[in-house]
């Protein structure tokens, strides 16, 4: 039995489209639930489909009698893109969207019947994530240098001054003229008489003394040091979409302006459509009354650029002043 749900992609080729059924088989989901059409005669198609041939009836058998969606696709097929097309229970909708964004598809969307865009399904409530970073601030441990001691025997000269005696033996002969006497005699004889002569050396002794003491140590101190950073959170910004007096946002006028200016680019309606709606809510701001596009035009690119980052300015300008003139012009005409 076919899940309750469908999901349609439009894809540029049919090899993405054929990775991408592969991908869902391989999650899980039935090959009888995925159906292929590329416009040709060779399409993977449900064998329970309408009995109109081609493109047509395989869309009218998603569509039913809404002819604008099957449009649409009917021109994306025309173009040489592919389509895709799941049957999926609820539970299993979000993994089909992200095996099919994976590939990324065409962003297209149908809003009748069963089908939706890889973007989501009918009956599945649209949800915008608001992300918070928290900052979590931890400690370790790093190596910030040191200090390493070495010790070796250094040699250096030292010079010390000594005072050292020495001694030397004079002989001195004086001659004389005198009458010997009897010592005189007695010495005559045979006799030695030896005199040393003494010298001191210097001697040189060492002994090795402890003069200091070099420690190695580590005193431990605490500091409080302030971490900054950023951190990044979604803001979800709810804004009023404008509505006639019936309550219901008309916007026949911005179709028309799209089929004549963009359709044939074979891109869908709701890309452009925030555009539109911009500008007709701008020209509708107080705070621009009376002023022209020209002169406000800075202003509205900044903002734009703020709310919608995915999209371009320049791509969506003039859909942007076309909602804008559908304002200004209305009250210049009722002024004139």
């Amino acid at each position: 039995m076919p899940g309750e749900n469908t999901i349609i992609a439009a894809f540029p080729n049919v090899s993405d489209a054929q990775a991408a059924a592969t991908d869902l088989q391989a999650a899980g989901i039935s090959r009888s639930d995925i159906y292929i059409e590329t416009g040709a005669d060779k399409s993977t198609r449900s064998t329970t489909e309408s009995t109109e041939g081609g493109i047509t009836g395989w869309l009218k058998s998603i569509f039913g009698a809404d002819d604008s969606d099957r449009s649409e696709y009917e021109n994306l097929v025309r173009q040489g893109n592919c389509l895709l097309r799941v049957d999926v229970d609820q539970e299993d909708i979000g993994t089909v969207e992200e095996i099919l964004n994976r590939h990324s598809p065409i962003d297209v969307r149908a809003e009748t019947g069963r089908a939706t865009s890889a973007k989501g399904a009918k009956g599945a409530t649209d949800a915008i994530p608001v992300v918070r970073e928290e900052v979590q601030v931890g400690k370790r441990q790093v190596l910030r240098g040191g200090v390493r001691l070495y010790s070796r025997v250094v040699e250096e000269p030292v010079e010390e001054k000594v005072t050292l005696r020495e001694e030397r033996v004079r002989v001195q002969r004086q001659p004389v003229d005198r009458p010997a006497t009897q010592a005189d005699l007695s010495a005559g004889r045979e006799q030695v008489v030896e005199v040393q002569e003494f010298a001191e050396e210097p001697v040189v002794a060492k002994q090795a003394r402890v003069v200091e003491e070099v420690r190695v140590g580590k005193e431990v101190s605490e500091r409080t040091e302030t971490v900054r950073d950023t951190v990044r959170h979604t803001e979800v910004e709810v804004e009023q979409t404008p509505a006639t007096s019936q309550g219901r946002f008309d916007d026949s006028d911005f179709r028309s302006d799209f089929q004549k200016r963009y359709a044939s680019g074979g891109v869908a309606y709701d890309t452009y459509l925030p555009a539109y709606r911009y500008g007709y809510e701008m020209a509708s701001d107080p705070r621009y009354e009376g002023r022209s596009f020209d002169e406000i035009e800075t202003d509205l690119r900044s903002d734009y650029n703020r709310r919608y980052p995915q999209s371009t300015w320049e791509r969506m300008k003039d859909a942007i002043r076309y909602g804008w003139d559908k304002v200004t012009g209305k009250a210049r005409a009722t002024a004139g």
